[in-house]
């Protein structure tokens, strides 16, 4: 990977800087992980997620053992429906640091949508695009779907009927940040035009804890709860942070959840669902950020993170009832060591822009 868009994993919350921003911060566009919190594990979960185990031998001859959402897809012929709450967030900054309020509820995008109502309309909660890949069909259907259909293309050649598919989301009641000084502040965007805010990935997540307690009649570990704002980007020593996902609680039974920001400016990083589709790919194949690889770049298998320093953030463009998207590219298992037969035309990505394994392998 580029140095310039390195991708951080977070070991430790303790051990991010503190929460006061940097007077120069370093702009760097990435993406992170936030460790496994297992002391807020939900007690007495009355459901989980549906997941599955497997595992494959790496270059090294090491045996690498995952836990992924849905069924197994060499062994199952079936259609996995995941429900799915979307949680809105509205970032207020005061005028101390920048008095201005940035809402996904209230701003339109160019069709007149919110970012809320186009986030929802995107491929990734919605079929209508018939994802070709290097002339291998992997069905009209949702992204990651898709992504996760040429991740074992294998097995789903066989069973056609295989799908791990998002359902319509649930939209909880938006909830509301008030931005402190000494938290963020609003600034240029870096990456493109316009005012975008800024927050301590610290306090954001402690604001994400609550928000999940407070909708615990909607929140269950058997339900994604996916948390999204307009025009922010996280800081943990400088900025800009686009995403990230992370679990409450271990297999099978712990609370996994997800957060991306939707950026409403042309080339920007993090532009419309690209730093969902990313964070979501992570999530259905590395639900509770503990599927371990022997790569040095990353050493667990988060799937996004190698492709967000190519061109575009590592996006491509796909139009659906005439707004166009942009969506990251993924690694298949390949990458991380597993035979290249498993995925659709032997590619390491699904769009065939990764040409060779992970350091390390």
């Amino acid at each position: 990977m580029k140095s310039l868009y390195a991708s951080v994993s977070v070991f430790a919350l303790a051990s991010l800087l503190p929460f006061a921003a940097a007077a120069h911060p370093q702009f760097k566009p990435r993406f992170v992980t936030l460790p496994n919190h297992y002391s807020l594990a939900p007690h007495h979960p009355a459901s989980s997620l549906t997941q599955w185990t497997g595992s494959f031998t790496d270059l090294t001859h090491k045996t690498i053992t995952y836990v992924m959402i849905g069924t197994n897809p060499n062994t199952t012929n079936t259609s996995t429906t995941i429900p799915v709450v979307v949680v809105p967030i509205k970032m207020v900054y005061g005028s101390r640091n920048g008095n201005m309020t940035f809402d996904p509820n209230s701003h339109t995008v160019s069709n007149g949508k919110t970012v809320t109502q186009n986030t929802l309309a995107s491929p990734l909660f919605n079929a209508g695009i018939d994802f070709n890949q290097g002339g291998t069909d992997l069905g009209n259907t949702q992204y990651e779907d898709a992504f996760q259909r040429g991740n074992f293309w294998s097995g789903v050649k066989t069973n056609t009927g295989y799908h791990v598919l998002l359902g319509t989301p649930t939209i909880a009641a938006e909830q509301t940040i008030t931005v402190s000084r000494s938290q963020g502040q609003v600034i240029n965007n870096p990456f493109g035009s316009g005012k975008v805010g800024e927050m301590n990935i610290n306090s954001f997540d402690a604001q994400l804890q609550t928000f999940m307690r407070n909708l615990s009649s909607q929140i269950n570990p058997g339900v994604l709860p996916v948390f999204i704002t307009y025009n922010i980007y996280l800081t943990s020593g400088g900025c800009c942070i686009g995403g990230y996902h992370s679990a409450n609680g271990s297999q099978p039974s712990g609370q996994t959840y997800s957060y991306a920001t939707y950026v409403d400016s042309v080339g920007s990083f993090a532009q419309d669902v690209s730093a969902l589709s990313h964070e979501l790919g992570e999530w259905m194949d590395d639900p509770f950020v503990d599927n371990h690889v022997n790569c040095t770049d990353n050493s667990i298998l988060e799937v996004g993170d190698p492709l967000e320093g190519e061109a575009n953030y590592g996006g491509y463009k796909y139009t659906l009832n005439g707004f166009t998207y942009n969506l990251q590219s993924l690694v298949f298992l390949g990458y991380f060591g597993a035979p290249l037969s498993t995925s659709a035309n032997s590619w390491y990505s699904f769009q065939n822009d990764m040409s060779h394994v992970c350091p390390g392998q």
